[in-house]
């Protein structure tokens, strides 16, 4: 038998922690290669880790519920000798490395009924700068010493700034970030430290997240760089936990309103003619496709053409420029018990509203199973979220970086409106807005949002569903 060390993958670009779920074999057990050795979950997705050889668990270094950074073991193997000699790297496949990006295709013709063209191969979206990218401690290694330039994406913007406005070198300042990331809490520590002139704190500095390597988890209650005020307790207060999606969740919230000028804005959409035409042909669809007709597939096909018409919300901000998206990958936000995920439809361009239908149905089913997959929730270029569902009437959505914008689709209600000389009962719905201000601004905004309303307004029985 040869020892076979299995580490904690890194299941996506940004992701530079993850949470033992459960193991699926226990110590002394034998598994066979590529049998699901372990459950992991992070922010993006819960994904089972197969076993990179044949042999038998012969110990588990990471408990169940703790979370480690990448890279960290979290168990040993007993391989089979020959095995373990023909895959010396077997415990980097087991790691579950991220997909390499290929070139992206070319985008569909525009109109709701264009034929779609040959797909492309799929392209991972690049992490933004702001987006969980700051200085992991190996990167601060490689900068150790001397003027070299700061390496870039490996700090958050707003990280770059304070640096820029105090004078210090970001590879002196030690990250108590997830992965050892340098935050805006830690900048204003070692500038008071140092005795510069820092603002003043108005919150208290978050716990050190755990060094590397270390199989506990934060102490309950803490999340790292997102800590609030202190609150006073009293008798009957209940504490929660978060776990490690809330967490996540947490974190990148808090570093997309902290590195995102967000902007926001809603239109009034009058959806008659669509609710009238869905009504008379749900039932026909369910018969003929097995999945229901909701309004999310009219939705997206309208985001979608009204994205060819305004590119520039189908992009990312990056340290050397704005980076248009070729290829439109939705995100669509679906609520869970315990937390949020965003599945992607990727090259939503390329299907009808009848193929949107069905992949929402794949999709949010798997979602709320547990069974999506790394590959579901990769890529997206910007975000749906139909906050409608809930009966809501009007939302400010929090960007998810990269992404440039995410967009809501409202409860659609009947009310009394004025059209031409009288007042009718109408269908209406709000489409809400988020945008970062440093790739658009409000008149393209706006412009876009013409187009989308104009696009939802026109559906009726001469829309094309295949």
């Amino acid at each position: 038998m040869t020892e076979t060390t299995v580490t904690m993958p890194q299941l996506g670009e940004s992701v530079v922690e993850g949470t033992i779920g459960q193991w699926l074999k226990a110590v002394g057990e034998r598994v066979a290669k590529y049998e699901p050795l372990v459950e992991v979950i992070t922010d993006k997705v819960n994904t089972e880790i197969p076993s990179p050889v044949s042999g038998v668990l012969q110990a588990i270094l990471v408990k169940e519920g703790a979370t480690v950074p990448v890279g960290t073991p979290i168990a040993v193997l007993a391989a089979d000798a020959a095995e373990a000699a023909a895959e010396p790297q077997g415990a980097d496949k087991a790691a579950g490395s991220a997909p390499q990006a290929a070139p992206a295709g070319a985008s569909a013709p525009a109109g709701w009924g264009a034929p779609p063209p040959a797909a492309g191969a799929p392209t991972a979206n690049p992490p933004a700068a702001g987006a969980g990218s700051e200085a992991s401690p190996a990167a601060g290694a490689a900068f150790a010493a001397g003027d070299a330039p700061l390496p870039r994406g490996v700090y958050s913007p707003l990280v770059r700034r304070l640096a820029k406005e105090y004078g210090i070198d970001l590879r002196q300042v030690r990250g108590t970030g997830a992965g050892g990331r340098v935050t805006k809490r830690d900048v204003l520590a070692y500038v008071a430290q140092r005795g510069a002139a820092a603002p003043a704190a108005a919150w208290p500095a978050a716990a050190p997240a755990p060094p590397a390597g270390s199989a506990e988890p934060p102490p309950a209650g803490t999340l790292a760089a997102t800590a609030g005020p202190p609150v006073s307790r009293e008798p009957g207060d209940e504490v929660i936990a978060p776990d490690a999606i809330r967490r996540a969740i947490a974190q990148r919230m808090v570093q997309s309103k902290q590195t995102v000028p967000h902007a926001w804005t809603m239109v009034e959409v009058d959806v008659t003619s669509l609710v009238a035409w869905r009504e008379q042909i749900k039932e026909e669809f369910r018969r003929r496709e097995g999945v229901d007709l909701t309004y999310l597939p009219f939705f997206i096909k309208a985001v979608v053409e009204s994205l060819k018409e305004f590119p520039r919300l189908n992009a990312s901000w990056q340290d050397d420029g704005i980076v248009v998206k070729k290829r439109i990958h939705i995100g669509v936000a679906v609520g869970l018990d315990h937390g949020l995920v965003v599945p992607v439809i990727h090259d939503a361009d390329r299907l009808s509203i009848a193929g949107l239908a069905q992949r929402l149905a794949d999709l949010i089913g798997r979602a709320r199973a547990g069974k999506l997959g790394l590959d579901d929730v990769q890529g997206g270029t910007i975000t749906v979220n139909n906050t409608g569902a809930f009966g809501s009437v009007a939302s400010y959505p929090i960007i998810s970086p990269p992404q440039a914008a995410i967009v809501t689709m409202e409860a659609i209600v009947r009310r009394p409106v004025v059209v031409g000389d009288g007042i009718a009962i109408r269908s209406m719905m709000n489409v809400c807005l988020s945008f970062d201000h440093r790739v658009t601004d409000g008149l393209y905004v706006g412009r876009f949002l013409q187009s989308l309303r104009r696009r939802l307004e026109s559906v009726g029985p001469g829309t094309a569903l295949y």
